[in-house]
């Protein structure tokens, strides 16, 4: 685990934990409407950081297929393994755990970018996998970042 990427993902965790109790102590009516429009992407800058921290050398952020077949939150290597990652970012549970909105087409959608991104590489993978990262980032319970490997398959 390299300390930048610990300590990146500590000042990410830390932040988002005061921006929630911020969040926490404002009434309805000062809090404003239920969309937050960056959620998504703090929660694949937090996702980014923690799998750094957990050994991951991440490759790719956001990649698009050209062939319009899908986007791909994270790409990285862990040890010999490739890993596509799909980020899900949700501020409550109110939709459930943010791991249960990777659909059944959200995997197939990731899928088909993964086989266009592997079309791409000069040096192919020994194996892949399918990882998605679930960061639930809500006042009452606080920040969660979990990491389900392997947790669809082509």
């Amino acid at each position: 685990m390299g300390l930048l990427a610990s300590l990146m993902y500590r000042a990410l965790a830390w932040k988002e934990r005061q921006r929630a109790r911020r969040a926490a102590s404002l009434q309805p009516e000062e809090r404003g409407g239920s969309a937050n429009p960056d959620l998504g992407v703090r929660g694949e800058t937090l996702a980014y950081w923690y799998l750094r921290q957990a050994g991951y050398t991440v490759v790719a952020r956001n990649w698009r297929a050209r062939s319009g077949a899908g986007e791909l939150d994270l790409v990285g290597w862990e040890g010999p393994i490739l890993a596509f990652v799909e980020v899900k970012t949700r501020a409550s549970q109110a939709a459930g755990p943010p791991e249960e909105a990777v659909s059944p087409n959200k995997q197939k959608r990731v899928i088909r970018a993964a086989k266009e991104y592997l079309r791409q590489l000069r040096r192919k993978p020994g194996s892949c996998r399918f990882d998605v990262v679930s960061v639930s980032l809500h006042p009452q319970e606080g920040l969660q970042v979990r990491l389900i490997k392997d947790a669809f398959h082509a």
